[in-house]
């Protein structure tokens, strides 16, 4: 009996000792720790991103390699880039992807992300109806454009979903001096998609991102009416959520994303990702730049 015993009471200890190793917080991983990273098959991640980047069709393409390589199923959460750094802020995404740059620079200072990663960047546009009646066609700057429509009381549809575009949109009309609001204006609490829908089937202008709307071209008869304004120019930007403040959330494997995201083949497969024989988006990360020093913006 008294083997046994001994064995029973050595094993309880082992036990006990376990327990008080576990209760042991885990520092944060920095990235050079996570380069042998590989999820437990069936794992699952939740990236919270824009519906403007979601509805391009670019994940769709780009993702599939990163599930495989990593052995994750990537969840994507597809709304607007204020709702998606809500869900940062929450706990309910392990990492974000998202091009409202002054909100994700506060979401990183307050300590909700880790870091902030340049991925790639397009441009706004302001589509319209063909016949224009605002007048704002090859107008340069998108103030003047937004003003002329406003004088007009052209029908204008706003995302007014606190979306990346959205809060461009709201910084252009302030830029023109104009406080948007009147039976003209109509605000859609809506995705790029949905809004696109709507000013289509309303003659309507919008604020689009060119990402969208070359995916969505062959379904509008809305022509580009007004670009190529430096205050149009659109980054994305992708951030770890900080494990620090939501320990549930799966750092190591989100960090493996933006070094994935980031990395030279990834950053080629986003240039070469097209829709109605346009390309959408341009790479830009550190690594892009460095080994294409004029390409980059």
């Amino acid at each position: 009996m008294k083997g046994p015993m001994t064995i029973i009471t050595v094993s309880l200890l082992l036990l006990m000792l376990l327990a008080g190793c576990g209760a042991t917080a885990s520092p944060i991983p920095s990235p050079s720790s996570t380069s042998a990273v590989r999820a437990a098959p069936g794992v699952e991640m939740v990236l919270a991103t824009t519906t403007s980047t979601y509805d391009s069709g670019l994940l769709d393409v780009i993702l599939p390699d990163f599930e495989k390589a990593h052995n994750v199923k990537v969840k994507v959460v597809a709304v607007g880039s204020g709702q998606a750094i809500k869900l940062g802020e929450q706990g309910d995404a392990d990492i974000i992807l998202v091009h409202s740059r002054q909100a994700e620079d506060k979401f990183v200072a307050e300590g909700y992300g880790t870091a902030r990663y340049d991925v790639m960047y397009n441009d706004y546009i302001i589509i319209g109806p063909p016949n224009d009646p605002a007048g704002i066609k090859g107008v340069n700057q998108a103030a003047a454009a937004f003003k002329k429509i406003a004088q007009a009381k052209a029908t204008f549809i706003s995302r007014g979903d606190d979306s990346g575009t959205h809060t461009k949109e709201l910084a252009i009309w302030k830029a023109a001096g104009v406080e948007p609001k009147g039976e003209w204006y109509v605000s859609a609490g809506q995705g790029m998609g949905a809004v696109l829908t709507m000013a289509n089937e309303r003659r309507a202008y919008t604020l689009a991102d060119r990402g969208t709307y070359g995916a969505w071209q062959g379904r509008m008869e809305l022509p580009i009416l007004a670009e190529g304004d430096e205050a149009l120019f659109n980054p994305y930007g992708i951030i770890p959520v900080n494990p620090a403040r939501h320990p549930q959330v799966k750092y190591e494997l989100a960090q493996k994303m933006v070094e994935w995201m980031t990395s030279l083949e990834t950053q080629e497969a986003i240039g070469r990702f097209q829709q109605q024989g346009q390309v959408l988006f341009y790479p830009n990360s550190d690594k892009w730049l460095a080994a294409h020093p004029r390409q980059g913006k």
